[in-house]
């Protein structure tokens, strides 16, 4: 068993960092045989997602390619790259493909055998790791479950689901996983990603990923929508959701828009009795990598703190890296510089310790 350590200090907690798998076979200790023979006999060489390609410069940064393995796929690598470098806790975001799989039981296998694998890997190498709970959406009863067997498990803070969903994330039929989540004391983290048919943007598919790229935040901004109008945190109360590597500055004028058609339109979603832009606030928190505004310019100085009026308070804000994304070239580049000594403190470690209430247990391998 190895326990967590405290966080202490002044050190972050960093909210969104990628761990890969490298190779599928890595996964098959921890797969049914029948899935294991499955793969090989099908050729299935990976699950990597193509929504970061490989060989873009954005996918991952300089330092995190050394060696010659898939960035991220590296527990010591990572430690000196992220963990050594001011974070005490890292909370991992594994973004293997298992979520679009059609086979349904092979989806919920393959998601099982990655939360182990990410607990025997991961969480075991370094106590200051945290890892989210992927689950498999096809089947949101079995997502549940999945939920349930790990609540126990100290290392794991978060429940992952993806932004391109077969269906809006706040509709019905994916409340067993918000009840879970919510019974267990996690909240649910949203990241662009792939995890049904549909296309990456609303007037259909882009014709280069430049456009996808940057429409990910519609998909995030749609899903948000959902969640409130659908009644999730009127049913589930105690519930967070944590929207990841997003971007931030769309979010005050959404909240407005609902604010507005909201006072008309309530009549048809009577659980919302407060304005949606308080239910956000409430609820909802916001990763800091990408930003999504002007950084390190005149121009910024003078919009960050209107933006920062417009969101009503950088309790929202959760420090991230997005290691090892590589979204700008200056690491000072970040919209913590703006901020003052409290306001930096807040978002680098309180408002993680505030939204992530399990991050204290530690690790239990």
């Amino acid at each position: 068993m190895t326990s967590g350590t405290p966080v202490a200090g002044f050190g972050a907690i960093d909210c969104d960092v990628h761990n890969a798998v490298d190779d599928i076979a890595e996964l098959f200790p921890y797969l049914p045989q029948r899935w294991s023979d499955y793969c090989v006999e099908h050729g299935v060489a990976g699950l990597a997602p193509a929504f970061y390609p490989r060989n873009a410069a954005l996918s991952a940064t300089p330092e995190s390619r050394s060696g010659g393995r898939t960035p991220g796929a590296d527990p010591e690598l990572m430690q000196a790259q992220v963990l050594d470098r001011g974070v005490d806790v890292a909370i991992l975001n594994c973004l293997y493909a298992v979520q679009p799989i059609h086979n349904e039981d092979w989806a919920v296998a393959m998601a099982s055998a990655l939360n182990d694998w990410q607990a025997q890997r991961w969480l075991a190498a370094d106590p200051r790791y945290r890892a989210s709970i992927v689950v498999p959406p096809q089947n949101p009863q079995r997502a549940a479950q999945e939920i349930e067997r790990l609540a126990g498990h100290g290392g794991f803070v978060q429940v992952l689901l993806l932004a391109n969903s077969q269906v809006p994330l706040g509709n019905r039929a994916h409340w067993p996983i918000y009840e879970a989540a919510a019974a267990a004391g996690l909240p649910v983290g949203i990241h662009p990603g792939v995890a049904g048919g549909n296309p990456p943007l609303p007037i259909g598919w882009p014709s280069t990923y430049l456009e996808e790229y940057a429409g990910a935040a519609l998909a995030m901004q749609s899903q948000l929508t959902s969640l409130v109008c659908e009644g999730v945190f009127a049913r589930f109360p105690a519930l967070k959701v944590v929207l990841l590597e997003s971007g931030v500055t769309w979010l005050p004028s959404l909240m407005w828009r609902l604010d507005k058609n909201w006072k008309g339109l309530r009549r048809e979603i009577p659980w919302v009795v407060d304005r949606p832009s308080v239910v956000i606030r409430r609820h909802v928190r916001l990763s800091t990598a990408p930003f999504d505004g002007p950084l390190g310019t005149e121009q910024a100085r003078e919009h960050l703190p209107r933006f920062l009026d417009q969101l009503g308070s950088v309790d929202m804000l959760l420090y991230s890296g997005d290691h090892p994304h590589w979204h700008h070239h200056d690491p000072q580049q970040s919209l913590l510089q703006f901020l003052s000594p409290a306001e930096r403190r807040q978002v680098l470690r309180d408002n993680g310790l505030a939204t992530y209430r399990t991050i204290l247990q530690g690790a239990a391998v």
